[in-house]
């Protein structure tokens, strides 16, 4: 058994090359502050008084929650303490468009609708899965990515699919939707919650547990730190994002619902998901632009709280 203080710092090595590299890349790459929409960092728009783009302007910034632990969507480069990753990038391109500064803190999924609903943020770019139940919460923009539930497992485990999970040691995060899925299609399942998905890599490492099943592009994220993984088993789960607003805002949602048509529509998609996904999985996006909200929503119908 490894030691985990050794695989730990092996790990932010590795994804500090990994990903850093492309960040900091040459000419073809996208910027450090991607552009987005009609603003482009030009004049700053107008907005009405009282609404919250115009209380945003008035403080200067929008504190945006994001991952912290989970490349390439949102990560902590280990030699700037900068965040960066797919959904860091987008949330620039949301700032640029308000003429505001980002400012990112660190949101789990257990305590991302508790920070919108306290104002601890004012948006959530934490690869969120839209789903009926957090809608009752919160509102959501339009899906901005699509990822798909998989399992990873070690290579040359007998783990091959969602059946061979039962009996077995299964991480994923609290507050995924992970956890009704596992419970669901392999009730006899083990299922080990923790509060970060970098906490379920070491527990792999270290053979604690016999795999992880959360979204395709965050195990990629992991393979790319640890080529002894290996993705098993068919596609589980259609995982819509969306952007997390807080309940009711209706101008805010419209704004930003503007801002991810335009980041569909005008190519920045597809120039930060080659930079931070399909660079290292050589396989296309799925359309977001091709889901409405309402087609999101019924993948994941009512469970809990409606």
């Amino acid at each position: 058994m490894r030691d985990p203080r050794i695989r730990k710092w092996w790990v932010v090595a590795i994804t500090c090359l990994l990903f850093v590299a492309v960040a900091c890349g040459g000419g073809d790459e996208p910027s450090e502050q991607p552009s987005g929409g009609g603003n482009g960092g030009g004049d700053q728009p107008q907005f009405e008084a009282g609404t919250t783009m115009a209380d945003l302007q008035d403080e200067g910034k929008v504190v945006i929650g994001v991952k912290f632990d989970v490349p390439p969507f949102g990560f902590k480069n280990p030699e700037t303490g900068e965040v960066e990753g797919f959904d860091v990038d987008l949330g620039k391109i949301i700032a640029s468009e308000l003429g505001v500064e980002a400012e990112f803190v660190e949101a789990i999924s257990d305590n991302r609708i508790p920070f919108l609903q306290d104002g601890t943020v004012d948006l959530i770019l934490s690869t969120m899965t839209i789903t009926t139940d957090r809608d009752t919460e919160i509102d959501y923009s339009r899906p901005y990515f699509i990822a798909h539930g998989r399992i990873l497992a070690p290579k040359g485990s007998d783990i091959k699919g969602i059946d061979d999970l039962n009996g077995k040691r299964v991480c994923t995060a609290l507050a995924s939707t992970y956890e009704s899925t596992i419970k669901e299609q392999a009730p006899d399942a083990d299922l080990e919650l923790v509060d970060s998905y970098s906490e379920c890599t070491e527990l792999l490492q270290n053979e604690s547990i016999d795999a992880i099943s959360t979204d395709d592009v965050i195990l990629t994220g992991m393979i790319i730190q640890d080529d002894s993984l290996e993705l098993v088993g068919d596609q589980l789960t259609v995982e819509p994002y969306g952007v997390g607003i807080a309940e009711g805002d209706k101008e805010l949602k419209g704004f930003v619902d503007g801002v991810v048509n335009d980041f569909l529509q005008n190519g920045e998609f597809d120039k930060l998901y080659e930079k931070w996904v399909g660079q290292y999985i050589g396989v296309p996006a799925d359309d977001p632009s091709k889901m409405t909200l309402q087609e999101a929503l019924k993948l994941f119908p009512c469970d809990e709280t409606c």
